[in-house]
């Protein structure tokens, strides 16, 4: 492809790659950027790399870094003349302020619309060409459509919303339930176990998006019930990996220092949890994990205090 760029993907890690491998299989000319060009791995040598944000400017920005990278990387972008729509697709929220990183972005740079792209997505399916399909969201109908029509084809399904709260921190979430589930096989609690664990995470997970004002059927689609179905059950999942290996006895380090690529869940537990005390939230599961994780909680004394809370209605486990 010659000529400018129209979507500039920000970001080489897998995903990243991903992405702007799916974006010229849609018949767009991305280019990538990233820190460090010489260690990408992009499966399409004939898409540019480029370590310049200079270089990387196009009316479509796809923030693939991790959560904490998003809000600098889209400060230094637009500081390097960047502007238009910006998706983001780190599955987190924003280390300094705890809002959604939509949120962040819209306040940073109000002019410029913003996007939350997520879902049941493993990188190196997609890029196989496995059928795959995400949900879109952006308060502009017209800008999801956008970023739909400009991103999908045939194995890449986009599903359009208007519910960038919900999606966003059904995103957030999973990482962190994914975790939870990755200690429960670790410690061999077993299926039956697991699947307690992830309807509990469901009803944790629609109380958050209510409290923040997104919508319940979000949970249920793609980004809420989707994602957690892959990423709880998976041993592709990076969250899922490092919950099992701490399960198995590795010490936190030891369970990070195995994992390929950034486990988003570990850095989102505490903020999580964090946002939900401030709404007055019960959120057991994330406390559970960020327990684990954070305050040097014993494994199984966590596991089996979560299981021994007071039963009630199924609707609200």
């Amino acid at each position: 492809m010659s000529g400018a760029p129209d979507i500039a993907v920000l970001g080489g890690g897998a995903w990243g790659s991903a992405l702007a491998v799916l974006a010229k299989r849609a018949g767009r000319a991305p280019v990538l950027w990233a820190r460090d060009p010489a260690r990408t791995k992009l499966p399409d040598p004939a898409i540019p790399v480029t370590g310049d944000l200079a270089a990387a400017l196009a009316p479509i920005a796809v923030l693939a870094v991790p959560a904490a990278a998003v809000r600098a990387v889209a400060a230094d972008w637009r500081a390097a003349g960047g502007t238009g729509v910006r998706i983001v697709c780190a599955k987190g929220f924003d280390p300094d302020s705890g809002r959604l990183l939509s949120d962040v972005l819209a306040a940073d740079s109000p002019g410029d619309p913003v996007a939350v792209l997520s879902g049941p997505t493993f990188a190196a399916e997609a890029v196989r060409g496995v059928p795959t399909a995400a949900t879109v969201a952006s308060a502009d109908p017209d800008v999801a459509a956008g970023i739909a029509a400009a991103l999908g084809s045939p194995t890449f399904r986009l599903y359009t919303s208007t519910d960038m709260v919900g999606v966003e921190a059904a995103g957030a979430f999973k990482n962190v339930l994914a975790i939870a589930c990755g200690i429960a096989d670790g410690l061999a609690a077993g299926d039956n176990a697991r699947a307690a664990l992830i309807t509990r995470g469901l009803a944790e997970l629609a109380r958050l998006v209510a409290a923040l004002g997104g919508r319940p059927e979000t949970v249920m689609g793609l980004s809420g019930l989707g994602d957690v179905v892959l990423t709880c059950t998976s041993g592709q999942s990076r969250n899922y990996s490092f919950g099992r290996r701490l399960g198995e006895g590795r010490s936190r380090d030891e369970a990070m220092a195995a994992s390929k690529g950034v486990v988003e869940g570990a850095a989102t537990a505490a903020g999580l949890l964090a946002r939900g005390r401030a709404l007055g939230l019960d959120l057991p599961v994330t406390e559970a994990v960020d327990a684990v994780l954070n305050r040097g909680a014993d494994l199984r004394d966590t596991a089996m205090s979560l299981m021994a809370r007071p039963s009630r209605g199924a609707e609200t486990a």
